[in-house]
């Protein structure tokens, strides 16, 4: 152990004015906090910690740096602590595909340029891409406010770096930063994830900044999740990476670092259990168009646009694969069709490169919803396409022609997929109700599995004919009950139906099932025999063959019930909880059976 280890923290403050750097370079360490996908799993990034400050007597990393302002040495110890993230990340077997995030001091930008050109400078005698690197905008202070800022920015983006906005929501100039400026990721700060499953005004921020960001092309992270209620309910709106005690906690052991998280898999970590009818028919319309890399010559996309002449844009990629937006033709022209245009374009001194000319288009997810996409068009004026990921990768485009077409093919599915006796929408749709309806926890909910009892013995006596108008009538008096647009019913086929009720109180819907049970054994009493109804019995055969007597036809409703605040997408661990409850109902003397989920039927 070195001696600056074993001396007391108040000897290392004491002399620290000019002592800093020597000191901080025997003790400062840098630790990485994954940032994983939500979508998959996989780590994405690390966000370079600084540690060890404790050491040097300081309560916390931004202690050591306004001390290390204060005494002049913040461009130093800054680039000191670059530089060994850099050393690090370089060493990780996959850090090619992956992005190192290093937060950005605003009191820093002055000595920018200085910055900038070591970091160039080490990146290369690294190997490291600066598509790799992501630079956090600190919000502690106004970036936009110190002149220096935007020419540091345009060169930062023509470096081919990318750009964060930290802590957004409790900083300064956070929406002149998106309105001006090429962001590549928000990163929302903390408070607005702490209890986020159990607080709808937190829940109702998270979804609008998210869908504000996906419209500008804006990737969004979430920061501080600890626990799984918060990662359901960050991946329930929208947002595409998590960081966070609950993912990992930092570490300044690169050996402890893993490329995916399996525990997240245990909670369901896909989006879906599988392809969504949405995804599906998404993927058919997808437009693999050829992109253009941001650092590659003008010439390039001359001779790309000259090979496609009825191609009016072209995705832009970073060096990673990222997509950062797209290249327009009319941007080019006036260069094209003026003398000398082309030769200007390719002067050193003029310095105009590809990234110059990327204009911002829609960015998502190849796993949303078309109506989310139709919406990301409807904001943002003039968007040529929505440019799709997954894996946060380019996967292509969608036009708004080609969004219209899944529409109006995910409407025809779904009218395919109506059952023709009772025109309700079958399994496809009740598997996706009971999906959306058990990811949105801003209200309770209900599922209600309805079950006709003894209707074989029934229908082997009268005939499907007869069976069928059975059918029909529960079908007519579910719509007579439960016709708001908040209410979803299914028919599951034969005699098997589904009620999804959402905001309702127990008693509210207690009430109305009971009157539809006793509305429909009066109307399927009616439809035996009068000597069937005295005798309150029909004889027939089991499924096993054997002749017996049958009491009349009933139906019978098992409710699960899933509290307000209660997340759950896996549909497997809903329908054994029906299946449960289903089997009380038949059981029970009046029919109808309430459980919680995760709990015994009442």
């Amino acid at each position: 152990m070195s001696s600056a280890a074993v001396l007391e923290p108040g000897v290392f403050r004491r002399y620290a004015s000019d002592q800093l750097l020597p000191l901080a370079k025997l003790v400062i360490e840098n630790a990485f906090q994954p940032i994983v996908e939500v979508a998959t799993g996989s780590v994405f990034g690390y966000e370079s910690l600084l540690r060890g400050h404790d050491r040097l007597g300081f309560a916390s990393p931004l202690e050591l740096i306004d001390q290390a302002h204060d005494g002049g040495q913040l461009l130093a110890l800054e680039q000191m602590v670059a530089h060994r993230a850099l050393a690090k990340f370089a060493g990780l077997p996959d850090f090619s595909s992956q992005t190192l995030f290093l937060n950005l001091d605003v009191r820093m930008i002055r000595d920018g340029q200085l910055f900038l050109e070591k970091i160039v400078q080490h990146l290369r005698q690294a190997g490291v891409a600066p598509s790799s690197v992501c630079f956090e905008l600190s919000e502690r202070f106004d970036n936009t406010s110190v002149p220096e800022f935007a020419e540091l920015m345009s060169e930062m983006r023509k470096a081919g770096f990318k750009l964060a906005i930290d802590d957004f929501g409790v900083g300064h100039g956070e929406m002149k930063l998106l309105c001006d400026y090429p962001v590549d990721y928000l990163k929302i700060d903390r408070h607005f994830i702490s209890d986020i499953d159990v607080n709808p005004r937190k829940r109702h921020l998270v979804k609008n900044i998210v869908n504000i960001a996906h419209v500008l092309g804006i990737r969004v992270i979430a920061e501080g999740i600890e626990t799984e209620a918060e990662f359901l309910a960050c991946r329930e709106y929208g947002v595409d990476l998590v960081q966070g005690y609950f993912i990992a906690r930092p570490t300044s052991f690169v050996t402890e670092l893993q490329p995916a998280y399996p525990h997240l898999a245990a909670i369901g970590l896909s989006r879906r259990s599988s392809q969504s009818l949405d995804e599906i028919l998404i993927r058919k319309q997808i437009e693999k168009l050829p992109t253009v890399y941001e650092n590659e010559s003008i010439d390039s996309v001359f001779e790309l646009f000259r090979r496609n002449p009825r191609q009016a844009f072209f995705p832009v990629l970073n060096a990673n694969g990222e997509p950062r937006g797209v290249i327009n033709e009319y941007h080019l022209k006036e260069f094209i069709y003026q003398p000398f245009g082309r030769d200007l374009l390719k002067n050193k001194v003029y310095e105009r490169t590809i990234a110059h000319f990327v204009e911002r288009a829609p960015i998502i997810g190849l796993d949303a919803e078309a109506e989310e996409l139709m919406s990301l068009f409807a904001n943002m004026e003039n968007s040529a396409c929505v440019i799709l990921t997954e894996n946060m990768r380019y996967a292509g485009v969608v036009s708004a022609a080609s969004l219209i077409k899944v529409v109006n093919e995910k409407q025809l599915k779904i009218a395919q997929d109506q059952n023709p006796l009772t025109g309700l929408p079958g399994n496809r749709a009740i598997r996706d109700f009971m999906y959306q309806a058990g990811r949105d926890d801003d209200e309770q909910r209900f599922f209600c599995y309805c079950d006709f009892d003894h209707f074989k013995p029934f229908n082997d006596h009268y005939g499907f004919q007869m069976g069928d108008h059975a059918i029909s009538l529960f079908a007519a008096l579910m719509k007579r009950y439960f016709f708001s647009d908040e209410h979803f019913l299914g028919h599951v086929g034969g005699d098997d139906f589904f009620i999804g009720i959402r905001d309702w109180s127990r008693d509210e819907l207690e009430e109305i099932l009971e009157r539809l049970l006793s509305d429909f054994h009066d109307d399927a009493v009616a439809l035996y025999s009068e000597e069937e109804r005295a005798a309150g019995r029909i004889r027939g055969h089991d499924r096993t063959g054997v002749e017996r007597d049958f009491p009349l036809l009933r139906c019978s409703i098992g409710v699960v019930h899933l509290p307000q605040g209660l997340i759950l997408d896996d549909i497997a661990r809903i329908g054994t909880e029906i299946a449960t409850v289903k089997v009380a109902a038949k059981e029970s003397d009046r029919g109808l059976v309430f459980a919680s989920y995760g709990d015994a039927a009442e």
